[in-house]
C-alpha cells in the first residue's frame, strides 16, 4: 500500500454528520436497555453507581460477568461487519455482495465442526477463523486470479459455501447427534455466553485492523470513480481491491471467532448507511455505526421479545435479513424491467 495517490480532501456533510449523530444516540439507548431490562437488568441507580466504580457485589457481577461483556461484543461485531460490508461492496461494485457470500460464514461453521469432532483443545473460536481462513485460502487459489475479478470471487465463493455447509452437515447429523443443539446456535451466531476474553478479542482485532482500513479510504474514494481514473491517479486499482477484501475479510473473521457468524449484517448495514446519508463512496463510518444499531436492536429483541426470547441474534438478524434481502432483489428487478 504505498502511498504514490494524490490525496482526495472530503468534507464531513451536515446530513451525514448528524445521521450519525442519530445512530449514535439510538445505541446508547439500546446499550442502556441491554444493561436494565430483564430480572437480573440493573436499575438507575446501580448505572449510576457504575459511573462512580461504587457497585454492589451483585450488580458487579451482572456487568462484568453478564451483561457488560454481551454489550462490548456486540458493539465490536456490529462495527467489524458494517466496515466489512462497506469494504466489500465499495471494491465488487456489488450492491449484494459480503464476506459472508464468498463462504467465509459457512467456512467459519466448518471449522468449528471439524474441531469439536477432532475432541482436541483448541478453542471453537480458533475453529472459527481456521475455517474462514480456508475458506477464503481456497476461493483465492481457485480464481486463479486471485481477487482481481470480483465476479468470479463472488461465483467461486458461493461454490465453497456450499462446500463448507454439507460438511458442516455431516458432522451435526452423524458424527454429534448430542452436541448438535449447542453447535447450531454457533453457526447461526450468537451472544450468550461471552465474557471479558471475547470482549478483548474483538477489541484487540478492531485496533490492528481499523487503522489500516483507515489507510486505505483515500484509495477507496479514488475507486469509486473507476478502475481506469484509479490507475491513473496511482491508486492502483487492483492492488486496493485485493487489499480491501483482505481487510474485509479479517474483519468478519475476528467478528465470527467471537459470536459466530450473525448474517445479513455486512449485506444491509451499507444499504441502510447509504440511504440515511445519502452519500456516495464507501461510507464506512456510517456502515460501522449500522452495523451496531443493527446488532444491538437484535440483540435487545433476542433477550427481551417473548416471542424471539432465547434465540440466538442471528436468527433474528436472518428473519429481519432476509426480508431487506428480498426488497432489494424486488427493487433490482424493477430497474431491469423499467
Amino acid at each position: 500500500m504505498s502511498a504514490t495517490v494524490r490525496r482526495v480532501v472530503v468534507p464531513v456533510r451536515r446530513r451525514t454528520l448528524t445521521v450519525c449523530l442519530g445512530i449514535v444516540a439510538v445505541s446508547v439507548v439500546l446499550s442502556l436497555l441491554t444493561l436494565s431490562l430483564g430480572r437480573l437488568g440493573l436499575s438507575v441507580a446501580d448505572l449510576r453507581d457504575a459511573v462512580t466504580g461504587d457497585l454492589d457485589a451483585r450488580s458487579r457481577f451482572v456487568l462484568e460477568r453478564l451483561r457488560g461483556p454481551r454489550l462490548l461484543v456486540a458493539v465490536g461485531v456490529g462495527v467489524a461487519l458494517g466496515v466489512a460490508g462497506a469494504l466489500f461492496q465499495t471494491v465488487t461494485r456489488n450492491p449484494l455482495g459480503s464476506p459472508d457470500v464468498i463462504g467465509l460464514a459457512a467456512g467459519a461453521g466448518a471449522g468449528v465442526a471439524v474441531t469439536v469432532v477432532l475432541g482436541s483443545t483448541v478453542p471453537a473460536p480458533v475453529g472459527a477463523v481456521l475455517g474462514a481462513g480456508a475458506a477464503i485460502g481456497v476461493v483465492y487459489l481457485a480464481n486463479g486470479s486471485g481477487f482481481a475479478s470480483p465476479a468470479r470471487v463472488i461465483v467461486t465463493g458461493i461454490g465453497v459455501a456450499a462446500m463448507c455447509t454439507a460438511v458442516t452437515q455431516y458432522v451435526v447429523a452423524v458424527e454429534m447427534r448430542d452436541s448438535a443443539h449447542a453447535l447450531a446456535a454457533y453457526t447461526v451466531g450468537s451472544l450468550s455466553a461471552r465474557d471479558l476474553g471475547h470482549a478483548a478479542t474483538i477489541a484487540g482485532g478492531l485496533l490492528l485492523l481499523l487503522p489500516c482500513v483507515a489507510a486505505l479510504h483515500h484509495r477507496l474514494l479514488v475507486m469509486d470513480m473507476g478502475d481506469e481514473l484509479c490507475d491513473a491517479l496511482g491508486a492502483r486499482a487492483s492492488a486496493t481491491r485485493t487489499w480491501a477484501i483482505v481487510l474485509s475479510v479479517l474483519l468478519a473473521a475476528v467478528a465470527v471467532s467471537v459470536s459466530g457468524p450473525i448474517s445479513f449484517v455486512a449485506l444491509t448495514a451499507p444499504h441502510v448507511a447509504r440511504r440515511l446519508t445519502g452519500a456516495v463512496g464507501p461510507n464506512l463510518v456510517a456502515s460501522a455505526l449500522v452495523g451496531v444499531l443493527i446488532v444491538l436492536s437484535a440483540d435487545v429483541v433476542a433477550q427481551h421479545v417473548p416471542a424471539a426470547e432465547g434465540l440466538p441474534v442471528g436468527v433474528v438478524t436472518i428473519g429481519v435479513g432476509g426480508a431487506y434481502l428480498g426488497y432489494l432483489l424486488l427493487v433490482h428487478w424493477r430497474n431491469v424491467t423499467t
